[in-house]
């Protein structure tokens, strides 16, 4: 703990971003922090675990959480430790930012309001303001929504043109705890670069196979060693069939040999310093259906 005894003033919390899936929480979290630690893509339900992005700005710490999209679809091992992850998160955080898409507003979003405690300062944030085409709609979708729940603000904005991100810090900040910060001030997440370059390979196995995979599959780091500068990663994705398997690797190894090449440019960028990655294919039936096995794997 980085103790503050000449600044009473300084402010220090924890921020659940929470919403249905792919509402844009990831991307949001990115750009509040000024960096890629929450992996992003249009395939819901990419974030699978709590995920701490650490952005300290004159006298606050802000530290959120993102979290996984409340699933209600399928209801195998995995989502079910996914729904907990963002139950107890709930509970922990000193303000909520509900994360609803602009013109959008449905069942699934009413499933994570109803989860959401009366006691825990709580922001409605409309993401992806910019897509909507005509401003006269966004008052009246704005306190459509606004009604269903005592929320201490309700902010407008576009993650990916960082609109309005300053106001919505700005109140977040009226929330948070007077407490010194809990992280360095340079940090930007408390998560492992290990679970970083996981985090990296999976979200580029979403982006470049998509539809065609279910999201039935993981990212397992075979070995993460350090020498000097140089990183050197050892991976594994696991896929529930052999069909899946050919799907990954395509024609020829052209999707497995783009995965690998684009996840080793990001873990660069991340990591400052060059990176010899090689990943493999594996076939692991039914691990999204096995308490024990997702535990084995990182899921909480």
């Amino acid at each position: 703990m980085n103790e503050l005894p000449d600044n009473p003033e300084f402010r220090c919390g924890y921020i659940a971003i929470v919403g249905r899936p792919n509402v844009g929480k990831s991307t949001l979290m990115n750009a509040l922090i000024g960096a890629k630690v929450s992996i992003t893509s249009r395939k819901a339900q990419t974030t699978r675990h709590r995920i701490t992005g650490i952005q300290t700005k004159d006298n606050t710490q802000f530290v959120y959480i993102d979290t996984p999209g409340f699933q209600t679809r399928h209801a195998n091992a995995l989502n079910r430790t996914l729904n907990r992850t963002v139950t107890t998160t709930l509970t922990a955080a000193d303000v909520i930012l509900l994360i609803v898409e602009a013109g959008t507003f449905g069942a699934p979003d009413q499933q994570v309001l109803d989860l959401l405690p009366k006691n825990v300062p709580c922001i409605l944030v409309i993401n992806k303001s910019d897509r909507m085409k005509d401003k006269a709609i966004m008052m009246p979708f704005a306190q459509k929504v606004a009604a269903l729940f005592p929320f201490t603000a309700v902010v407008p904005v576009s993650a990916t043109l960082r609109f309005q991100l300053d106001n919505l810090e700005g109140e977040i900040r009226k929330h948070l705890p007077q407490n010194p910060p809990m992280f360095a001030e340079d940090d930007i997440t408390d998560r492992s670069e290990k679970f970083l370059a996981a985090e990296i390979v999976r979200e580029k196995l979403f982006r470049f196979v998509g539809d065609e995979l279910p999201y039935t599959s993981t990212v397992l780091i075979e070995k993460f060693e350090q020498e000097g500068n140089l990183r050197r990663v050892f991976v594994a994705i696991l896929v529930d069939r052999d069909g899946h398997k050919s799907m990954v690797i395509g024609n020829k190894g052209a999707r497995l040999k783009e995965i690998s090449t684009q996840s080793r440019i990001d873990m660069e960028k991340l990591f400052g310093g060059p990176v010899y990655l090689e990943i493999w294919v594996k076939v692991k039936s039914g691990w999204a259906d096995n308490e024990a096995g997702l535990r084995a794997y990182g899921y909480e």
